[in-house]
């Protein structure tokens, strides 16, 4: 059975076994795939399986449906072709041992990501040192004063139409990169490249909002 290994910034969030005739990817989560990222459209892509053979099919998406970083409308998959939509790569693999059951074709981005945990840093000696959970703290706006966890591999931040980022968890740690209007980081703007976030940084969002990146 084709299967889909689903990945953010090389990290594996999950893994959907094909087991229907067509299988739906949007960001909406009514699709058979969800992935959570504005990048991605609502109805982004349609798999379509017949006789083993699976083809991938565009639905007129906003940015886009990218086969090996190629454009495409409607392409038959290869073992090994490689799927990118908004910021999630996917692994396609003509071959599974994946038992199909209930829930088997649903992988959303929030589904696969698991909090960071407290203590995951070793030092020379071996010991192990308390880092504490990430959070960007919103010093300024609509929610000036709460907590923004960064549990999933990749948050979402600010208000489309304005200015909108991602955060995303990296082993090494969490990259910010602009995905529409003016971002800054500590007062210097942001563009689409990850930029890695350390202790205090603060990202201004279209100037309707400020947060700080902060360990609780």
């Amino acid at each position: 059975m084709p299967k889909m290994i689903i990945s953010v910034d090389g990290v594996v969030i999950g893994q959907v076994a094909l087991a229907k005739n067509r299988t739906t990817l949007g960001r909406r989560a009514y699709n058979d795939i969800v992935i959570d990222n504005l990048a991605v459209s609502g109805e982004h892509a349609v798999l379509h399986m017949s006789g083993g053979e699976v083809e991938i099919e565009d639905l007129n998406s906003t940015n886009g449906t990218y086969v090996n970083a190629l454009a495409v409308q409607k392409q038959a998959l290869q073992d090994n072709d490689v799927i990118e939509v908004g910021g999630c790569r996917i692994h396609f693999r003509s071959h599974s041992n994946l038992m199909a059951g209930p829930g088997s074709v649903r992988a959303s981005l929030s589904e696969y990501s698991a909090p960071m945990p407290l203590s995951s840093a070793p030092t020379e000696s071996g010991a192990l040192v308390e880092l504490g959970v990430p959070v960007l703290r919103v010093l300024s706006g609509a929610n000036e004063g709460q907590d923004v966890p960064l549990q999933k591999v990749v948050t979402t931040i600010g208000k489309p139409g304005v200015a909108v980022a991602v955060v995303t968890r990296r082993r090494q740690g969490y990259v910010a990169a602009t995905v529409v209007g003016s971002v800054t980081l500590n007062g210097a703007p942001l563009g689409a490249e990850a930029v890695a976030l350390q202790e205090g940084d603060v990202l201004e969002l279209g100037g309707a909002s400020r947060m700080q990146f902060v360990r609780i």
